[in-house]
């Protein structure tokens, strides 16, 4: 090995660090460990003046190594690696400790923190010795997009993809695109007509020459890597000819067979040859097999025989088509909390107990009872009560806020007073009107006469067949029962059920709330652990309407980053098979969370697909042989790194 000269920089991070570690301690202790040229402390690293004192020192002292001690490596790792490489070094000669996090933010005395900075960055020193130059490569990006659900964020997202004239598929699971905001009557703070808003971009998009629509089609199967994705997708039989069908709904006016309507939250009936909603895209019907006659009893036949383009296939099959994309954007929405988990909210028990979703249908004028807010008795109610945070906030269900729950309340207050005229109770425990527009939608509706109760309604009873919310008003101080006619429930906002299903196909992690994982909170939020992979809506978290399309624009420019390039980068800190150690057991093959390691039958030994592995380790710690390793994360490295921890 040549003569190894390193640097040491320490920094202050303002006071970030310098508040608990003494900085020019930590690099005058620096300058005396084993073949350290050269140790600062400076102020800011990261800024230009910084960077320029690592690039002046690199040439002055012929460094070959650069250890930095500051903050997070996810923050600033590759500021620093850039700055090696424009110095003429190789970026991977770099190591970075951490004396922020795992240091100044996390330890109470100043002599004891700075002894830690001194003992991580003598490990950091250790460490850097070992580095070997690595490279990156680069592979050609495929610039096609996949998007998997069909609500405003993948609408939105593939929109902005298809406008700079890349071609974008969207697979929607269920019949049509639009998700959950297709549900809704109104939209706050503006109360636009929900429909009016969605409808032009459900239409857009299929229209658009660049977008293509597989609806009632679901993804099987990711493989590959950023740049080059192969997805299998299902298109499931719609046991309809969509090329021969006109739309001209005789079918389903005709069909005999009724059961409940999905789209109507139960509410309402539907046939089992049906269009979901009338605005539906695309606006052609499916028929449900596990409720259609003709499939469970071979009789029947009605819609085939009133079709008048001969439309209807009884035979129609699954297909499975095999497509090629360079990124894939996940915005497969979200769901809604079984109310029926908390028998206090007497959803289920007593009638006239409803979800909000189920409000929304009801004042929406396609829907069941077309606007028109009615008791089971067709009465209308004198006297509703809207419950926000159930199951939101609660330690017992849902910890987390809903976000939108304050608002979408409020929306469900005005517009119960507008379809009822009686007098509305709103529960609540905080009002979080947070967005623009928001706090003056809140004042409004307070101006409309609706009755705030500052209290989370705890629970729902019948009494004589009329029903009473039980609360603690903390306003007034006191315990109280209201008696309403009906009881809306704004019931939490949670991950799908096929969450995990989707996550372990397309690589993403789960936060600890069940919704999927970015890549870092605030700097990252639409990337995910898997590269080329991007999440956007509701899936990632509960958002409202305008950050659900904010997402999916900021997830298409992410995409179009990607594309526009025209090559992905493809990062050498990789797993690495030693092929006379291998004793192809195949055990790493089970282990690799993003399927890289596949097995060579004729040499019967692993092999790694270097640009889907992401360098966990998994497989190199799994090894009984030892075969395998992690570049950039060898033994070498790593134990000397831990020898320095130990001895300072």
């Amino acid at each position: 090995m040549p003569d190894v000269r390193i640097g040491v920089y320490v920094c202050h991070c303002g006071s970030n660090i310098a508040d608990k570690v003494d900085c020019a301690g930590v690099a005058e202790f620096a300058g005396g460990l084993p073949k350290v040229t050269i140790a600062r402390d400076y102020q800011y690293m990261c800024a230009d003046p910084g960077q320029d004192l690592i690039r002046k020192d690199i040439k002055d002292h012929k460094l070959n190594r650069v250890v930095v001690a500051s903050c997070s490596p996810r923050m600033h790792e590759p500021t620093f690696r850039k700055t090696l490489e424009s110095a003429g070094l190789n970026a991977y000669f770099f190591e970075m400790a951490n004396i922020r996090e795992h240091v100044s933010w996390v330890t109470e005395g100043r002599e004891q923190a700075t002894e830690k900075a001194k003992a991580l960055v003598a490990a950091a020193v250790a460490r850097v010795f070992y580095h070997e130059p690595l490279y990156e490569r680069f592979a050609d990006m495929n610039k096609r997009t996949l998007v998997v659900g069909g609500g405003i964020a993948g609408i939105e997202a593939a929109l902005k993809i298809a406008a700079s004239g890349n071609q974008v598929v969207i697979v929607e699971k269920e019949p049509s695109i639009g998700g959950n905001m297709a549900k809704l009557d109104k939209t706050f703070p503006t109360l636009d007509c929900s429909a009016c808003i969605l409808t032009p971009k459900m239409v857009a998009a299929a229209q658009d020459e660049n977008i293509t629509l597989y609806t009632y089609a679901e993804v099987e199967k990711v493989e590959g890597y950023v740049g080059n994705f192969q997805v299998t997708i299902r298109k499931k039989a719609r046991s309809v000819d969509m090329d021969k069908c006109t739309g001209c709904g005789i079918c389903y006016n005709k069909c005999p067979a009724k059961v409940p309507n999905e789209f109507d939250e139960g509410l309402g009936m539907r046939k089992a040859i049906y269009v979901p909603f009338p605005q539906a895209v695309p606006n052609k019907p499916v028929i449900d097999r596990q409720n259609c006659t003709y499939f469970q009893k071979g009789k029947c036949g009605v819609c085939s025989k009133v079709c008048p383009t001969g439309a209807v296939d009884y035979a129609q099959e699954d297909q499975l088509v095999t497509e090629d994309f360079g990124a894939i954007i996940v915005s497969t929405g979200f769901e809604t909390l079984d109310p029926t988990l908390g028998p206090q909210w007497g959803y289920g028990r007593y009638d006239n107990v409803i979800t909000a979703l189920q409000f929304e249908r009801l004042v929406n004028a396609s829907g069941p009872t077309q606007g028109k807010v009615v008791l089971k008795d067709g009465t209308v109610p004198k006297r509703v009560a809207v419950l926000h945070c159930v199951g939101s906030r609660d330690l017992n269900f849902r910890e987390y806020c809903s976000r939108f729950c304050c608002m979408s309340s409020l929306k469900l207050a005005h517009l119960a007073k507008e379809k009822t005229g009686g007098e509305v109770y709103s529960f609540y425990i905080d009002m979080r009107a947070f967005g623009k527009g928001y706090e003056e939608f809140y004042n409004r509706v307070m101006e409309e006469g609706i009755h705030f109760i500052r209290g989370k309604g705890t629970e729902v009873i019948q009494r004589a067949g009329e029903l009473f919310v039980r609360t603690e008003d903390t306003l007034l101080g006191k315990y109280r029962e209201v008696p309403v006619d009906l009881v809306v429930l704004n019931v939490a906002t949670v991950p799908r059920a096929d969450a995990e299903k989707v996550a372990q196909t397309f690589g993403i992690q789960r936060s600890p709330d069940g919704f999927f994982l970015e890549a870092h909170v605030k700097l990252e939020p639409l990337k995910t652990a898997t590269d080329g992979v991007f999440i956007a809506g509701g899936c990632q978290g509960p958002k409202d309407i305008p950050d659900s399309v904010s997402q999916g624009a900021g997830a298409a420019a992410e995409a179009l980053s990607l594309i526009e390039a025209g090559k992905v980068k493809i990062s050498p800190v990789v797993a690495s098979v030693d092929e006379a150690r291998c004793g192809g057991c195949k055990a790493c093959l089970a282990l690799c969370p993003y399927g890289a390691v596949d097995f060579d039958d004729e040499k019967k030994v692993a092999v790694v697909n270097e640009a889907v592995c992401k360098g966990c380790g998994t497989c190199a710690a799994s090894c009984a042989s030892g075969a395998m390793g992690v570049r950039h994360f060898t033994d070498e490295q790593i134990l000397a790194q831990i020898g320095e921890v130990l001895a300072v």
